[in-house]
């Protein structure tokens, strides 16, 4: 599928930084269990690696299984054996983009200005992450999406919760990464649980 028919199915993102590879099967059953099915697993959390390949294993004929805060070349080859199709950055790299693209996953690069935006769809983004968010505003957003090619998908990411929700899909957000306020590191599976509903509930509100 391509990343709008993942969006289309649950607009959430789940940034699970920190996440242990003891918890992945936990976590993810949740999440499942909730109606997100996009995930992404931060390069920076404890054997990120294995992480995805566990996920990868369990989930992927259900869920979009991505890698998060890829920051360097070398690294899109190595989650692409692990078993992620999507690769996100929090920076706008033109180079991690083609090779993303070139080994047939999907690519959310970092943006925080017009000038990235428009490289990182040049260089064949599939969405664009705006990074960070909550500095950058929903502003940035309306003003980015009035002068970039139609169609081109925004998600926030940075300090969106179930409160901010409502005001970034006013301005047209495509889709939500959401971190802490879902997921931190040690987090029962009944509050995990509790988080997702919320943040679904807040979908629905909205």
């Amino acid at each position: 599928m391509v990343m709008r028919d993942w969006l289309n199915r649950c607009p959430l993102i789940a940034i699970l930084r920190g996440i242990e590879t003891s918890e992945v099967a936990d976590v993810f059953s949740e999440l499942l269990a909730a109606g997100i099915v996009i995930a992404e697993i931060p390069l920076n959390s404890p054997e990120p690696f294995k992480s995805i390949e566990l996920a990868a294993a369990q989930f992927s004929d259900k869920m979009l299984i991505g890698a998060g805060t890829v920051t360097r070349l070398e690294d899109v080859e190595r989650v692409q054996a692990a078993g992620a199709r999507l690769v996100v950055s929090p920076h706008a790299d033109s180079a991690i983009v083609r090779e993303t693209k070139r080994l047939g996953m999907l690519s959310v690069p970092g943006v925080g200005s017009a000038t990235e935006a428009f490289a990182m769809v040049a260089a064949g983004a599939d969405a664009l992450k705006l990074f960070p968010a909550d500095v950058l505003g929903t502003r940035m957003l309306t003003g980015l999406r009035a002068v970039l090619p139609k169609g081109t998908m925004m998600l926030p990411v940075g300090g969106v919760d179930h409160a901010t929700i409502p005001a970034w899909r006013a301005s047209g957000a495509d889709g939500y990464g959401v971190g802490s306020a879902l997921f931190r590191p040690g987090i029962s599976k009944s509050q995990l649980g509790a988080n997702a509903r919320r943040l679904a509930e807040c979908l629905d509100e909205a």
